[in-house]
């Protein structure tokens, strides 16, 4: 523009402010406000939602800056946010408790943004029943609630529920604190709009509760419980007096199948069903579930070792919608209940086996020819797995997009060039601890996908030539794990910078061939480059870190250890990067 503002001078700010209200990326958003000062304060009055890490000393400038906000996210777990103002130090005791936010500033923050519809408190330790008391009297249009990890008491409890009649969802995950009494005077007062409810690790919480959310919350579609005082009593007080269920996520070891027989009798509506743990469950309350929910669609079952083959076989029958399937540490689920679901699930997209080693290549056969539409496959220490399995998801499952395999020993290159040969839509393939892949399997990777991201850590018989085969295939790669490869070397890391510009992340480690030259040719064109860690690295010296950070302007995270971090490499990268430092 030569020196003329044209747009500042011409347009107002209204119409200014209209035009990033239609901006949809963050990062759009982000780049926006950094052009000048006026955009940037124009920008911030359109935000409806802002993430900050905890900090009182801010909280008095968020109202004036953000006068469109209705979403607010704190976590004390996050660093605080010095672009919101002034830093300034804890006080000379080294108390951080000054930064951290009180029941003073949620008392202002209710002052300040009485509109709020969402708020995340999240690890906000030092609030309590009177700041969260005075934030419901005020913000009574709340309509969603995180208290994770607030010592909030029933004091608090009672004014959501007494002021926030439009309250759909709560969590109340590690609110030690907080009791029956608090929970039930909240269900009673919110009843009629609660949609969601997420309790953990509250001791003091217990069927009385559950009884409560049974009678009063009958909107009730989303319930989230890990306890071990919550008995089938307060389960089937949920299930009878919820019949809108449609996402149950348990981890309660003292519930036992009746607990979900009341599920499956009352709870037509159930669409995810996760069970966490479960000692005492048994295939009579999968079957249950396989009579009754027949709009179920995703099943997880983790450590629930009384279930049996028998216990699938009812929720194949059944439950034919189903699309999402993770079976995890199940030992006595084997190939027979894997065989069910790939006969009568033909609509699963996603399945995940993680250390079953009772399910064999034949339970794979059956996902081939049954399951046409299934798009992400996991595979986990699974050591009954072989190439057979592989071949048949291969032929008969072309639309798979996401493949991750470790530490099943029995899959090698057979299996994988023929993935290559027939899922051309993959983009994300994950191959970690496979120690017959070789580099064979990713040359016909490479000749018959477009990988976007990779992972062949620990495969020891990948080395330069079947890496270069993925540069020279795959120029849309943007994530790569390399790490722990014996024989990789500089030629690889050279064709990588020539052709796989979009790198944005790639992980080296325990690559003892690659040098400082290897690393200069793939960062000398990968100026996308995010994240690099490079931890073990023999031949990777400070002068290789050196040219990382000089070279990469969008480098943000450097894993290296120590003592390969010269003085003048840390002025360099400043605040900004944030890597990581690791000592031998």
């Amino acid at each position: 523009m030569r020196g003329h503002d044209w747009i500042n001078n011409s347009l107002p700010d209204e119409l200014i402010v209209e035009i990033f209200s239609h901006l949809q990326s963050k990062p759009t958003r982000d780049a926006c406000s950094l052009v000048c000062r006026r955009w940037f304060r124009l920008e911030r009055r359109t935000r409806t939602t802002l993430r900050i890490g905890a900090t009182h000393l801010f909280l008095d400038l968020l109202p004036t800056r953000f006068t469109s906000l209705r979403n607010l996210y704190i976590d004390e777990r996050l660093s605080i946010p010095l672009h919101l103002g002034r830093r300034r130090p804890a006080d000379e005791d080294g108390d951080l408790e000054s930064v951290c936010l009180s029941d003073v500033g949620l008392s202002s923050l209710g002052e300040g943004f009485p509109k709020l519809h969402r708020l995340g408190l999240i690890w906000c330790s030092n609030v309590s029943s009177d700041g969260l008391a005075s934030l419901a009297r005020k913000c009574t249009s709340l309509k969603a609630l995180d208290l994770q990890g607030c010592y909030v008491g029933d004091q608090g409890m009672a004014a959501v529920g007494q002021c926030c009649k439009n309250l759909e969802d709560l969590n109340l995950r590690f609110c030690e604190g907080l009791t029956d009494s608090g929970l039930v005077e909240l269900a009673v007062g919110v009843g009629k709009s609660l949609k969601s409810l997420g309790v953990a690790a509250c001791a003091k919480i217990t069927d009385i509760s559950m009884e409560a959310v049974g009678s009063n919350c009958w909107s009730l579609e989303t319930l989230s419980l890990d306890s071990e005082f919550i008995h089938n009593k307060g389960l089937v007080a949920v299930a009878q007096g919820c019949p809108n269920l449609k996402v149950l996520k348990l981890q309660c070891i003292n519930v036992t199948d009746d607990a979900l027989i009341a599920v499956g009798t009352s709870c037509l509506s159930l669409e995810l069903l996760a069970l966490y743990s479960f000692q005492r469950f048994t295939d009579k309350g999968l079957r249950a579930i396989g009579n009754g929910c027949k709009k179920l669609k995703n099943l997880t079952l983790i450590d629930c070792y009384f279930l049996s083959d028998k216990g699938l076989e009812a929720i194949a029958t059944g439950c034919k919608e189903i699309t999402h399937l993770e079976v995890n540490g199940c030992h006595n689920i084997g190939t027979l209940g894997i065989e069910y679901i790939g006969r009568s699930c033909q609509n699963l997209t996603e399945l995940a086996l993680l250390y079953c080693h009772r399910i064999g290549d034949v339970s794979l056969l059956e996902v081939g020819q049954g399951c046409k539409f299934l798009q992400v496959l996991h595979l986990v220490d699974c050591s009954s797995i072989g190439d057979d399995a592989m071949c048949s998801i291969a032929s008969g499952c072309r639309n798979l997009k996401k493949l991750h395999i470790r530490r099943c020993y029995k899959i090698g290159n057979k299996g994988i060039i023929a993935i290559g040969k027939h899922c051309t839509s993959l983009t994300d393939l994950s191959i970690r601890f496979c120690d017959r892949v070789g580099d064979g399997a990713l040359t016909a990777i490479a000749e018959g996908c477009s990988l976007h991201s990779l992972n062949v850590s620990g495969c020891h018989q990948i080395g330069d030539a079947g890496v270069i085969s993925i540069a020279r295939g795959c120029p849309q790669l943007c994530h790569l794990d390399v790490s722990v490869l014996r024989n990789l070397g500089d030629m690889a890391m050279a064709e990588l910078g020539e052709h796989c510009t979009l790198l944005k992340e790639i992980v080296l480690s325990h690559c003892r061939k690659i040098t400082d030259v290897g690393l200069s040719h793939l960062v000398k064109s990968c100026r996308m480059l995010e994240s690099c860690q490079m931890v073990y690295c023999a031949g990777i010296t400070s002068a290789g870190v050196a040219t990382v950070v000089s070279s990469c302007p969008n480098i943000k995270k450097v894993l290296v250890e120590k003592w390969k971090v010269s003085q003048r490499t840390k002025r360099r990268a400043g605040s900004i990067i944030a890597y990581l430092c690791v000592d031998l």
